[in-house]
């Protein structure tokens, strides 16, 4: 089960002016279960987002970058069950073909759609499917369907992942609400297998890139899972213009800065939502690395014990056997490392100092934190003043039963 998640109530999210959303059970891979989401925007909506750097991309994120470079986006579409990726051009127009059948029900053009897709790799996409349930998506859009959204978009998780906040810009009330998705193949390189957060704020469109990028960077691109990058991964940040404060126009601006940090916020809270709901997680894990030159090297090591098998495998069996953080800092990256300058601690326990055991360090002391569902692993590397964190989970016997079975 997913690691101390609350139970998320519909009720928690908050509707944004100006997005409504519709689902349908258009059976792309399963019958009876939601599987294709629409979100409708108001005229005026700014539209933002960052996207996979894997080369090897699907076709509803290489149409979607090149609609996002048209103005005036209307819609998103987005289904599971299928990811649309490695199909070649029949996958581009497939793409194209699902947005050209939306647009023709609201009434816009084809660009003015961004596609999505996530699920299973070389499949051909069921377009017919898709454009099917399109009309019954977008017959019953409502402004209050977030959880339904977050349903509609899940995968292999456990549980939906949205979350709300709310606050003062201007004198005037502002929502950020998100929603995403995403339990394995999770190592972003940009944002998450797919995130979607909505606001009402007034904000141009080059400063709502910015935000996004800056929001993905303190969020998204800071967990792993596994250390795979997903072929579909989408980040987009949806700016209505509906709470009635004026335009953020200054990135230097009060205004600027306390809209990023509630949507940074939200990408957080969405983020550490796809760890604690990894595939077959155990343990929430926080791996965070102090004192780099600067924010790289930091990253280097989080990441070298956050993708070691046996560093996961070791939190899952509760089993101190903490010489294989002490080895994957070691193979991190960094040539001119003095390893008798770090220490290491598992949460309040001083491991290792000086290239070696810290002499106060007991057995029993890292049990008793191997034995948490939430650890903290802190690296001080003593070499400057940067510092990262990163959120990762176990790897479990799970893990590899749901990965062999996921096509079946």
């Amino acid at each position: 089960m997913p690691v101390n998640i609350p139970p998320l109530l519909p009720e928690q999210l908050l509707s944004v002016d100006g997005v409504t959303l519709g689902i349908a059970e258009a059976g792309i891979k399963k019958a009876n279960r939601k599987d294709l989401l629409v979100m409708l925007l108001d005229a005026g909506t700014q539209v933002a987002g960052v996207f996979t750097r894997n080369r090897f991309c699907a076709a509803p994120v290489i149409v979607a970058q090149q609609h996002l470079t048209q103005p005036s986006i209307r819609a998103l579409v987005v289904n599971t069950g299928n990811a649309n990726a490695g199909t070649g051009e029949a996958g581009i127009q497939h793409a194209q073909a699902t947005c050209a059948a939306l647009a023709e029900l609201l009434g816009c053009a084809a660009q003015q759609v961004l596609p999505f897709s996530t699920g299973v790799i070389m499949e051909p996409l069921p377009v017919d499917r898709i454009v099917a349930g399109l009309p019954a998506a977008v017959a019953n859009s409502k402004v209050d369907n977030w959880f339904a959204a977050a349903q509609a978009i899940m995968t292999t998780d456990i549980v939906p992942k949205a979350a709300s906040r709310q606050v003062q810009i201007d004198g005037k009330t502002v929502t950020v609400t998100g929603i995403a998705k995403g339990s394995g193949m999770i190592h972003p390189n940009m944002a998450t297998m797919l995130g979607y957060v909505a606001t009402d704020a007034a904000i141009s469109q080059p400063l709502l890139q910015a935000m996004v990028q800056y929001a993905a960077d303190h969020s998204f691109n800071r967990i792993t899972v596994d250390g795979d990058t997903s072929t579909n991964d989408a980040f987009i940040v949806l700016a209505t213009g509906k709470a009635g404060h004026r335009e953020i126009v200054h990135q230097a601006s009060a205004e600027f800065g306390q809209l990023q940090a509630a949507i940074t916020a939200v990408a957080a809270e969405l983020a550490k939502m796809i760890v604690r709901d990894g595939e077959g997680a155990t343990k929430f894990i926080t791996v965070q690395v102090d004192a780099g030159k600067n924010a790289d090297e930091c990253a280097q090591v989080a990441y070298a014990i956050a993708h070691s098998p046996l560093v996961k495998t070791a939190f899952f069996a509760s089993d101190p056997n903490l010489g294989r953080i002490l080895a994957a800092i070691g193979y991190a990256g960094i040539d001119d490392l003095d390893v008798n300058g770090i220490q290491l601690y598992l949460d309040d326990v001083l491991v290792a100092e000086r290239g070696g055991r810290a002499p106060h360090y007991r057995e029993e002391d890292g049990q008793r934190v191997m034995n948490r569902s939430e650890i903290t692993v802190r690296v001080v590397l003593n070499r400057g003043t940067a510092t990262t964190t990163v959120w990762t989970c176990d790897f479990s016997y799970d893990y590899v039963k749901i990965n062999a079975s996921y096509r079946s």
